[in-house]
């Protein structure tokens, strides 16, 4: 699964580190999510969702 993650986050003039704070994870689960090495929870899933007011399908591509 690809995602957009790292473009809304600079679109949004966050560092990583600002988003880690704001969902309450660590900078390093943010990075990881960015480079496609780890898939978040549902739950993580739509924090990053209402904080970048978006729809998970515009942040989360599926790629069978």
């Amino acid at each position: 699964m690809k995602n957009k993650v790292k473009l809304f986050r600079t679109q949004n003039n966050l560092t990583q580190q600002d988003l880690a704070i704001k969902v309450g994870v660590s900078r390093q689960t943010i990075i990881a999510i960015e480079n496609n090495k780890y898939l978040p929870s549902i739950n993580l899933a739509f924090k990053l969702s209402k904080i970048f007011k978006t729809t998970i399908e515009k942040l989360f591509i599926y790629q069978p």
